[in-house]
């Protein structure tokens, strides 16, 4: 598959290491666009629409800590409270947490909790916000999901072979079509490792609903243009969640994505990057 890499590195005030790349640097007076990611995946999910926004836009990309080349480790706060004051140390440490500088900010499932609370609670600014199939109403969570998140300690004894096999499934199901094979092993490696088992079950753990329910009542502050996108196949977070987002939000658009799952990104990237790059453009 075509390679993806993450070459700089920053430090956060908790001490972690994050893996972080731009694209689009060669035209410094582009618009910025922050891309966020959400679990269990990492930035490479993003690659495609990256690639494809990177034409008129410099386009900021990262693993948030626990999560694909960023530091993975015990007793590590990986939760939604946490990503979020990440998030906003990043953008300074971007150049983009000034009003001037503000960047659109596009964000899938758990990022789109991430970049709500960075805003709502940490005054992170953006010029436009599109939330993609993301993790912002309660209740949330599939029944698997909630098993694993409340056993990690007995899942994390899974004999490794074992644990790779419930990854991939779980992994897979977020795609309708199926996901390529290669994209699969990409998505499925960064949590087979001694460090990445641990931590698979340690960040579903962490992600508790109250994340979401300190932030979902005062979706009606949000004053930018927002765009929420949702794939009609989604099984993960059903597409009703969508109507429900997009009523609560002050003009925000839905658009849905035809025969797309919950990995919008890979399942529709050419759609997907269309329908962003009209709204990042102020036309769509």
């Amino acid at each position: 598959m075509t390679q993806w890499l993450l070459d700089r590195t920053f430090r956060t005030a908790s001490g972690d290491e994050v893996r972080w790349a731009a694209l689009g640097e060669g035209q410094p007076d582009a618009p910025a666009v922050v891309l966020l990611h959400g679990t269990p995946f990492s930035s490479y999910v993003w690659r495609g629409v990256a690639r494809a926004l990177a034409a008129r836009h410099r386009v900021f990309v990262w693993d948030m800590p626990g999560y694909g080349t960023s530091e993975q480790r015990a007793d590590q706060d990986v939760s939604l409270a946490a990503q979020a004051r990440v998030f906003a140390e990043l953008l300074a440490h971007w150049g983009l947490a000034t009003e001037a500088a503000r960047p659109a900010v596009v964000a899938h499932d758990f990022g789109g909790c991430v970049a709500l609370r960075a805003h709502l609670l940490h005054g992170a600014r953006y010029a436009r916000l599109a939330l993609v199939d993301p993790v912002a109403l309660a209740p949330w969570g599939s029944p698997t999901y909630r098993l694993l998140g409340a056993h990690p300690d007995v899942f994390a004894q899974l004999p490794p072979d074992l644990h790779r096999a419930l990854v991939r499934e779980y992994v897979s199901s977020a795609s309708h079509p199926g996901l390529h094979p290669a994209v699969l092993d990409r998505l499925v490696e960064p949590w087979c490792t001694d460090a990445g088992r641990p931590a698979f079950y340690r960040q579903i753990a962490q992600n508790d609903q109250r994340f979401t329910d300190e932030i979902q009542e005062r979706y009606g502050e949000l004053a930018l243009p927002t765009l929420i996108c949702w794939g009609t196949e989604d099984t993960w977070i059903p597409p009703t969640k969508g109507h429900d987002l997009a009523s609560r939000i002050p003009g925000a658009r839905l658009r849905l994505i035809e025969g797309a799952g919950h990995l919008v990104q890979e399942d529709a990237p050419a759609e997907l990057a269309a329908v962003l790059g009209e709204f990042l453009a102020g036309t769509g």
